[in-house]
C-alpha cells in the first residue's frame, strides 16, 4: 500500500518578515553608503574624462534649457499675478518686486529647477544605466577593465552637480523677468526700479543658501539616478523601476534637503 506525504512550506511569521524587512533596509543603507563613498574615491583619482563630462553637461543642461526657460518664466508671472491681490488689499503693491525676488531667490528657483531635473535628467540617467545593466554592457566593461563606474557614474554626477546650479541661477533671473513684465504691465514700473527693489532685501546669506541648495540638489539627482540604474534588476521591468525610483527618490530627498538647508541658513541670519 503506497502512502504519500504532503509537504507544505512553512509560512513565515510576522516577526521573521519584520526582521527580513529591517535587514533589507539596513543592507540598502550600506549599499548606498558604499556607492557614495566609492564615488568620492573614484572621482579624485586619474584619469579624468573631461570630454565625457562635457558631453554629460550638454545632455543635462543644454537639452533641458527650453523646458527650464519656460518653467521659470511661468513661475515668475504666476507668482507675481497671485501675490498682487493680497498686497493690494494692504496698499503695499510697491513691495511686489521685493516679495517676488525673496521667494524666487530663496526657494522657488533651486527647488523648481531640481524638481524639473529630477523628472527629466534623473529618469534619463536611471533608464540609461538600467538598460546598460540589463543588456550586460556594464558587465562587459568590467571584464574588459575599462572602469565603468568612473566613466558612467562619476561623469554624470559631476555634470549634474555643475549644471543644476547654473540652471537654477538662470531660472531665478528668468522668473524675475517674468515678474517684471507682469509688474510693468500693471504698475508701469521701470526695469531699473524693479531690479533695485528686487535685490534690496537680499543678503549674501540668501545667495549662498540658494547656491548651496542647487549644488546639493544636483549631486543628489545625479547620485540617485546612477545608483538606481547601476543596480537595476534584470529584465526590461528593471529599467522602468530604475527610472521611476530615480525620480521618486530624488524628489523626496530634495524636499528633505530643502528643509535642512533652510534651517542651517537660518542660523547665520
Amino acid at each position: 500500500m503506497n502512502t504519500t506525504k504532503s509537504t507544505t512550506k512553512p509560512v513565515p511569521s510576522r516577526l521573521s518578515r519584520a526582521r527580513g524587512s529591517i535587514s533589507d533596509f539596513f543592507l540598502m543603507l550600506y549599499n548606498i553608503y558604499s556607492f557614495v563613498l566609492r564615488f568620492f574615491k573614484e572621482v579624485l583619482l586619474p584619469p579624468y574624462d573631461l570630454k565625457e563630462i562635457m558631453r554629460q553637461c550638454y545632455e543635462t543642461g543644454v537639452r533641458s534649457f527650453t523646458l527650464i526657460t519656460l518653467t521659470g518664466f511661468i513661475v515668475g508671472v504666476i507668482f507675481t499675478k497671485q501675490s498682487r491681490p493680497s498686497l493690494t488689499g494692504f496698499g503695499a503693491t510697491s513691495w511686489l518686486p521685493s516679495l517676488v525676488s525673496i521667494a524666487v531667490m530663496k526657494a522657488l528657483a533651486p527647488l523648481v529647477t531640481a524638481l524639473i531635473a529630477a523628472g527629466k535628467v534623473g529618469s534619463s540617467i536611471g533608464a540609461e544605466l538600467g538598460s546598460m545593466r540589463v543588456t550586460e554592457q556594464i558587465d562587459a566593461m568590467e571584464v574588459s577593465g575599462t572602469k565603468p563606474f568612473k566613466f558612467l557614474v562619476c561623469t554624470r554626477v559631476i555634470a549634474t552637480t555643475i549644471t543644476i546650479p547654473l540652471l537654477a541661477t538662470y531660472v531665478a533671473f528668468i522668473a524675475l523677468l517674468g515678474g517684471y513684465l507682469n509688474v510693468s504691465a500693471n504698475e508701469g514700473t521701470t526695469y531699473t526700479t524693479f531690479m533695485e527693489q528686487a535685490f534690496e532685501p537680499l543678503t549674501f546669506v540668501d545667495f549662498w543658501a540658494s547656491l548651496s541648495k542647487a549644488i546639493v540638489f544636483g549631486f543628489t539627482i545625479g547620485i540617485v539616478g546612477c545608483y538606481q540604474g547601476y543596480f537595476a534588476d534584470k529584465g526590461t521591468e528593471g529599467v522602468g523601476k530604475a527610472a521611476n525610483g530615480a525620480v521618486v527618490t530624488a524628489m523626496f530627498l530634495v524636499f528633505i534637503e530643502e528643509v535642512l538647508i533652510v534651517q542651517i541658513a537660518g542660523w547665520f541670519r
